[in-house]
C-alpha cells in the first residue's frame, strides 16, 4: 500500500512548497518529489492472461 500520508507531509514539509505550488503539482512531479515508485509495467505475458480472462463479448460495442 502507498503511504501517501507520509509523502505528503514529505512534500509539504521537507520541501517546502507553498501551497499554491503543492496543489499544481502534476502527478509527474508530485511522483518525482515524494520518491513514489511507478506502477509496474504489465508485461506482454500479464496482458494475455488478463484477455484470456476477461474476454471481449460477442457483439459488444466497438
Amino acid at each position: 500500500m502507498t503511504p501517501w500520508g507520509a509523502m505528503l507531509r514529505r512534500a509539504a514539509i521537507e520541501f517546502a512548497a507553498p501551497p499554491q505550488a503543492f496543489w499544481r503539482l502534476s502527478l509527474k512531479e508530485w511522483r518525482a518529489l515524494a520518491g513514489a515508485p511507478s506502477a509496474p509495467v504489465l508485461a506482454r505475458s500479464g496482458l494475455a492472461a488478463l484477455m484470456a480472462r476477461f474476454p471481449d463479448e460477442e457483439g459488444a460495442d466497438q
